[in-house]
């Protein structure tokens, strides 16, 4: 599918669009299917023929089925995961398939996780969550181009121009974006051409993914394993399998004496029967027939972007941050890239928020890539490489923190006493501190279960105590002075959205006459204990300084940002 090129496609001189994607792969179709639900189209320009032809990434976190359950998809994501997937495997350490166990880092991988969200984690290839997100953006008005690349770029005052070239007939097309998306991957040329450095811990192997065929089912029957690492003398990396074992991917991050600096170089020289003796040792099984599907070639790096913005150009996935995959952080932490900075877009090209607001994205989204990096190498150190030494590296936070208690901090979370000097906090004790994800608290609706997080996954949402009404009057005079969508919700135990169990104020740490301002993103923006102060100018003056914007005068989109 081409929009710009080939029969059927315009023939403008200059193709024109508000928001310019440039990759659409993982990150970049999440991005799009996003924009599309906040009601912006947006074009996406992909250099590859189509969706991705590798399984590659294969855990996917509470926080990224959140964003798919925002934008409508995730029944579908899901009912395509556990067609391939044991829906609630662990994460574990074996010597080899067929050997000893030497570790268990996550028994179930969905073990109380109903507590806190209204999703599940789950396993899924990334060749076949990518067609879903492909056409959930053309479904909400995204304009899908593959096998175009971009040439060059230049930015203004008022907007981007990007050449592109269609890889197959040599064809070119400018594009005029009010803003451009860098989802262009690790080695990013938009990044480059921009300057902006990376930093972190660097490479750390020339590593390589086998894709293969064998027969491993008769050593998952009656094991609960998703990932499972290897560690032995002649590898270490991990696997993934499909449910019946007979397929799947071995990643190998060092061979050999792990003393050699050869250990860590696995790409240099491989061939397939290498690869053949590799994956026999992985599995534990001398002579089983293994059939070689494909070799991928990649470098293990741990290093985020110096900064997320440049002008009317904002980085995202890895093009910002680049981490090795122990803890599945990649992928995931790029779609909650795009969660974060999506409603901000729509709001600022709909004239609802101020342009600072643009810049809250890298304040609240580049803290939470520095300590993903740290923490994706904090397990490396701690599941991959040992040698590499304990004493540099962050102590490790866990999995359940790392997904949904990260914490944002910018000029558009009203913290007040509340605020907390850390870029995460468990979940379990956070209780809708502003910066925080809102809790989880099952509500009814019309008859049928709803989370919190449904009245907030396309606008923003105004929540209060069975008491807390002066609140919910006070949010819907703000919502009409600003001209935004807002849902006001008293949540008592029999109202129109209801609170059956009494748990929403407990939840977030508020009393019966307090409430909080939830943004489209799911996060707190801010919350009040009681009812000082409820007033209609109170919380326009509120929702305007998360949207960034003046109390009184409207917002337009900018002529410069």
């Amino acid at each position: 599918m081409n929009q710009l090129f080939g029969e059927g496609a315009g023939k403008a001189a200059v193709t024109e669009c508000d928001v310019l994607v440039v990759g659409g792969s993982l990150v970049g179709l999440s991005m799009a299917t996003l924009l599309g639900t906040h009601g912006i189209s947006a074009l996406v320009v992909e250099k590859h023929q189509g969706t991705a032809i590798h399984p590659r990434a294969g855990h996917f976190h509470l926080r990224t089925i959140e964003a798919f359950y925002s934008a409508g998809l995730e029944p579908v994501v899901r009912a395509e995961s556990e067609r391939q997937f044991d829906p609630d495997g662990g994460i574990n350490a074996v010597e080899s398939l067929a050997g000893k166990e030497i570790a268990s880092y996550i028994g179930n991988l969905n073990e109380g996780v109903e507590r806190f969200s209204p999703t599940k984690r789950l396993f899924m290839t990334q060749q076949s969550l990518e067609p879903i997100l492909r056409d959930g953006a053309q479904a909400r008005g995204a304009g899908l181009n593959f096998a175009t690349e971009l040439l060059s770029f230049e930015q203004d005052a008022t907007g981007v121009t990007a050449r592109v070239r269609h890889v197959n007939s040599g064809e070119t097309a400018t594009i005029r974006a009010k803003y451009m998306i860098a989802a262009d991957g690790n080695r990013s040329p938009i990044r480059e051409a921009l300057g902006i450095a990376m930093h972190g811990h660097g490479l750390l192997s020339n590593s390589i993914t086998i894709y293969f065929r064998a027969d491993c089912g008769p050593w998952l029957a009656n094991r609960n394993l998703g990932v499972i690492y290897v560690l032995n003398p002649d590898l270490r990396g991990f696997f993934r399998l499909v449910r019946d074992g007979s397929s799947g991917f071995l990643v190998v991050n060092t061979v050999g004496d792990v003393s050699k600096p050869e250990a860590t170089n696995v790409a240099e020289g491989i061939t397939v029967e290498r690869c053949v003796e590799i994956v026999r040792s992985a599995i534990g099984v001398p002579d089983l027939p293994i059939e070689i599907e494909d070799i991928a070639t990649w470098e293990a790096v741990a290093d985020v972007a110096e900064r997320y913005r440049a002008g009317r150009v904002f980085l995202m996935g890895d093009a910002a941050h680049v981490v090795p995959p122990t803890g599945g952080f990649g992928g995931n932490t790029g779609v909650q890239d795009a969660h974060n900075m999506a409603w901000k877009l729509a709001m600022v090209l709909k004239g609802k928020a101020g342009p600072a607001l643009l810049d809250t994205y890298d304040q609240e989204r580049r803290p939470v890539g520095e300590l993903t990096i740290e923490q994706a190498y904090t397990r490396y150190v701690r599941r991959i490489a040992p040698e590499l030494g304990m004493d540099d590296i962050q102590p490790l936070v866990d999995e359940l923190s790392m997904e949904i208690g990260y914490r944002y901090q910018s000029p558009a979370i009203i913290a007040g006493e509340d605020a907390l000097n850390s870029v995460w906090e468990n979940p379990a004790t956070a209780r809708g501190r502003p910066g925080s994800r809102a809790p989880h608290v099952p509500l009814v609706r019309d008859g049928k279960t709803i989370s919190t997080l449904d009245l907030c996954a396309r606008n923003f949402a105004l929540l209060a105590g069975p008491e807390g009404g002066a609140w919910c009057e006070a949010a819907r005079q703000a919502a009409a002075r600003l001209g935004v969508t807002l849902e006001a919700a008293q949540l008592d135990r029999s109202g129109p959205v209801a609170d059956p169990q009494g748990a929403f104020a407990e939840a977030f740490g508020i009393g019966p006459a307090g409430a909080a301002l939830l943004r489209p993103d799911g996060f707190v923006a801010w919350r009040a204990k009681d009812a000082a102060g409820a007033s209609g100018e109170a919380v326009t003056q509120l929702l305007a300084t998360a949207l960034c914007r003046d109390a009184v005068a409207a917002v337009s989109e900018p002529a410069a940002a």
